[in-house]
Parts: structure tokens; sequence; C-alpha cells
């Protein structure tokens, strides 16, 4: 009817239509095949990462990218086998990768160190730490950034990048900490009376620790008081409350006992000449 004869009708199927019905079935039989191995390989993965001390946010990260580069070698396997010429896919998706990444470079640096933070964990949820120069309690660590609470209750969030390339200082990673205090008296007072009041401030708190024990010794002979160093350790949650405590203590303890503590003075010396007496001699 259509003037096309049976034995061109059997060559085309033969020759055109049924190899490429059987190389259509092949390609979805390797992309089906393809990923439930991908998927019995992610779950094996996640498995095994789950069992490590790893952060469950990496892990999911990591188990993503490799599920995506998984499936990219399915497909781009089910269509070689379609007959696709994938030298020039692959080419073109590194392109496109190496465009991306130079675009996103900022933001593949923080995510980047995102990821480096929440393997090695430098500091977690609820650290007092100083990053940058500034300080606060963290509360939350994203791949992009961190975020700090400061004192005052102000949200900063700082770019992953920057904290990982910058000190970090962990207030809160050790048990304990030592208080650093400088207190002054005039250099009239009793040095040992002094030391002696101090000593029972810190041996009456029951928060400093006697081990290791307070430091109190002299620090400098300064313009108008003689400086005590006064270094006593505490677990780290009570840091602030014996800073604050000891100093009112002193305070009131160098009062009631007569003990000065002095603030920045002059001395000014002034020597009258009689009138008249620089002029002698001069005459002539």
């Amino acid at each position: 009817m259509f003037g096309i004869d049976a034995e061109t009708v059997q060559n085309f199927v033969s020759t055109q239509a049924l190899p490429m019905a059987l190389a259509l079935a092949q390609a979805i039989g390797i992309f089906i095949i393809g990923r439930i191995i991908v998927s019995i390989i992610i779950s094996v993965t996640g498995k095994l990462l789950g069992r490590t001390k790893l952060d469950p946010m990496l892990i999911g990260f990591m188990t993503s990218i490799l599920k995506f580069l998984l499936l990219l070698v399915v497909i781009i396997a089910a269509l070689n086998e379609l007959g696709v010429d994938t030298t020039s896919l692959v080419a073109l998706i590194g392109a496109a990768g190496l465009a991306i990444g130079l675009a996103l470079q900022g933001s593949l640096q923080n995510f980047s160190s995102g990821a480096m933070l929440i393997f090695f964990k430098p500091f977690g949820k609820g650290d007092f730490v100083e990053i940058n120069g500034t300080s606060g309690t963290v509360e939350e660590i994203h791949l992009f950034n961190t975020q700090l609470r400061t004192p005052d209750n102000k949200r900063v969030i700082i770019p992953n990048g920057q904290v990982f390339g910058n000190t970090m200082t962990n207030y809160s990673s050790n048990p304990t900490r030592r208080v650093d205090m400088v207190f002054g008296i005039g250099y009239d007072d009793d040095i040992d009376k002094a030391r002696a009041l101090i000593k029972e401030i810190l041996d009456a708190d029951d928060r400093v620790l006697d081990e290791p024990e307070p430091l109190i010794a002299i620090s400098a002979l300064a313009d108008s008081s003689v400086n005590f160093n006064v270094r006593p350790w505490v677990n780290t949650a009570d840091y602030w409350s014996v800073f604050y405590d000891t100093h009112e203590a002193v305070k009131k303890s160098f009062d009631k006992n007569g003990v000065g503590i002095p603030y920045p003075q002059m001395d000014v010396h002034v020597h009258k000449t009689e009138p008249g007496k620089d002029d002698v001699g001069q005459a002539g």
C-alpha cells in the first residue's frame, strides 16, 4: 500500500530497530541495576560512618556527594550503551564543574572549612570561644558558617573560612582554668599582711581548687603601688564568678584591715628662690 515491501521492513527491523531496542533495553537495565547497587553502597557506607564519631551532618553530606558521583557514573555508562559519545560529555561536565568552582570559590572555601570544623571538632555547641577577635558561646555549626551568641546576647555569624583560617581560642575545652588577677597595695603597707589577707580569702572559697596551689606573688614595683599576681585555679564554669567575687572580697578585706589600694598620684615639689637672687652676677 505504501510502496514498502516486506523485505525492506525486515531489513530495517533486523539492522536498525532491533539493535536500537536491544541497546535501549540494555541501557535501561544498566541504569536500574546501577541505581540498586548505588543504593546498597550508600546504605552500607552510611552505616559504617554511623559507627564512627563523625558528626551526622557531615555523614549526610559525604553520603550525598558519593551518591551523586556514583549515579553520574551509572548515567554515563547507560548513555555509552546507547552509543552516545560520552567522552565529550565528561569533558563538558568537567568544564562546567571548573566554572562553577571558580564562581563559588568563596562559598566552597567556607564549605570545606565547615567540613573540617565538623570533622576535627576544635569546639562544640555550648563552648565559649574567641574567633577572629569575637568572643561568644557557640550556638550552631553549619557547613558554611558558625553562629556565636555574645555575652550581651547578640548573634554573630562568622563564615567558616574565617573561622578555620584564624586563631581559635576555646575557653571551655579544658575542665579547669586559672584566674589571673592583679592587686596593688601602697608602698607603706605591710606586704606579708596583704598576702595573708588574700590567702585567707582564697582558702575560704570552696570554688578555688587546692591543686594546683594558688599563686600569690609580688609581680611589680609600680609607680604608685606594689602589685601582687594572684592566680587561683577553678573549674571552668566558676571562672567569672570567682573573678568578680574575689575582687570584691579583697577590697572589703583591705579596707577593714587598713591596707590601702593606691591610685595613680604625683608628688610635686616646689622650690622657692629669693627675689632677684638669680639676677646677681648678670649685670655688666
